[in-house]
């Protein structure tokens, strides 16, 4: 019986001596094989199909352009380029007479209504309007530009005090200083909040500041 089975798996076409006593299948040996040949370079699949998104991505982003500027966007440096073309096809369409006897020439344009805001912002901004109020990031705009040149102005006379080696008033002018730029911060925090996008600004940075100052300083 040993002898038997000895001849018959020494007779399988899926197993093949390998060493003394070792013996493994030979699919094995082509399916490793075809592993490398996958993963061999130039031929790896998941580059493959990052390339193809890739090239979907560019595909949709060029259909995008106006048509002058498709197939070239490695030419669009920013939206300027975007932007002369849109005023190219404004001036044409003026010379050819396309702006010429519009509905409505010659008539008071209607500015109860703003047909790019939101509705419920239009609605909101007509009824502060006819009550004589302002939004509140406008109020607070106004109020925080007038507390930055109030700010400038403490912070230009305390510099005199440093430049005049008055250092303890210095830094205790600094330190108060220091407070009311937290505070003034705060307000842009609080207005970046609730403005329009696209209308956000800046905070105040006690360094920027100190050299802003000193840049005025050399040019007078």
């Amino acid at each position: 019986m040993a002898t038997r089975a000895a001849r018959a798996a020494a007779s399988s076409p899926l197993i093949g001596t390998v060493g003394r006593g070792v013996s493994k299948p030979r699919w094995a040996s082509s399916s490793s094989t075809s592993n490398s040949s996958t993963t061999s370079p130039g031929k790896n699949p998941d580059k493959k199909i990052t390339e193809r998104l890739s090239g979907v991505i560019d595909a949709v982003n060029d259909r995008k352009l106006p048509p002058e500027l498709r197939g070239q966007r490695n030419a669009v440096r920013s939206e300027t380029d975007i932007t002369n073309v849109v005023e190219q096809r404004i001036w044409h369409s003026m010379e050819e007479g396309q702006f010429e006897n519009l509905p409505g020439k010659g008539k008071p344009l209607d500015l109860s209504t703003n047909p790019h805001a939101d509705p419920a912002e239009d609605t909101l901004y007509r009824i502060l309007s006819r009550n004589k109020c302002l939004p509140e990031w406008v109020e607070l705009n106004k109020e925080i530009r007038s507390n930055i040149a109030e700010w400038r102005s403490a912070l230009h006379r305390a510099t005199a005090y440093r430049e005049g080696g008055n250092n303890s008033k210095w830094i205790e002018c600094s330190e108060v200083l220091k407070v009311q730029l937290r505070s003034i911060n705060n307000k842009v925090f609080r207005y970046n909040l609730i403005v329009p996008f696209g209308r956000q600004m800046f905070g105040l940075k006690w360094e920027k500041e100190l050299d802003r100052l000193n840049e005025k300083n050399a040019d007078c």
